[in-house]
């Protein structure tokens, strides 16, 4: 059996997710970091699996202290896999405790962009890429040393390639609907 409580009908289960409801869902710690370890795991995740490995974090610590472990526990189980599972986010069965992704998974992955500690974000990554880009061309059309070497032309094709390659691996890593889509 699905857990279904917190479904308002707006959207969820079965239909598109509406923007209150992504900012909802995405504005929650515990929520945004179920689907990551649901994106990273590939498979059927248990509810302690994830009370576990959150309660990790949170505490900064492996293994997290009974106490904060058993809060992500609960919570988890009362309030948020079942508004998760209510909005077509993930499938829970309350028998096995087992959470899957469900359909609207892929749309809410749009959102969360992981960012490492001291990293960059990938908007930022691009803009940085694109500023690089036109300075190099620039560069080598008024004949500064060095860059000149190379022709402006080139060095657009080369900043180019940078762009798709690290486009192509964004959405490879990040499991972009599109890809599933286009296997499908």
């Amino acid at each position: 059996m699905t857990a279904s409580s917190g479904f308002d009908g707006t959207g969820g289960a079965g239909g598109e997710l509406a923007e209150g409801e992504i900012h909802d869902v995405l504005r929650n710690d515990r929520r945004r970091m179920v689907l990551e370890l649901l994106g990273d795991a590939g498979e059927p995740v248990t509810t302690r699996e994830l009370s576990e490995a959150i309660a990790a974090r949170e505490a900064d610590a492996d293994p997290p202290p009974r106490d904060v472990r058993q809060s992500v526990y609960i919570s988890l189980q009362q309030t948020h896999l079942p508004k998760l599972a209510g909005l077509g986010v993930v499938d829970y069965d309350e028998n096995t405790k087992e959470v899957t992704p469900a359909t609207n998974a892929s749309t809410l992955g749009v959102y969360m962009e992981v960012v490492p500690k001291y990293g960059l974000a990938y908007s930022e990554f691009y803009g940085a890429l694109g500023v690089l880009g036109v300075l190099l061309v620039v560069a080598a059309e008024i004949g500064v040393p060095v860059v000149a070497a190379l022709s402006a032309g080139t060095w657009a094709v080369v900043v180019f390639s940078v762009v798709v390659a690290s486009a192509a691996y964004q959405t490879y890593e990040q499991r972009s609907s599109l890809v599933h889509r286009l296997r499908e």
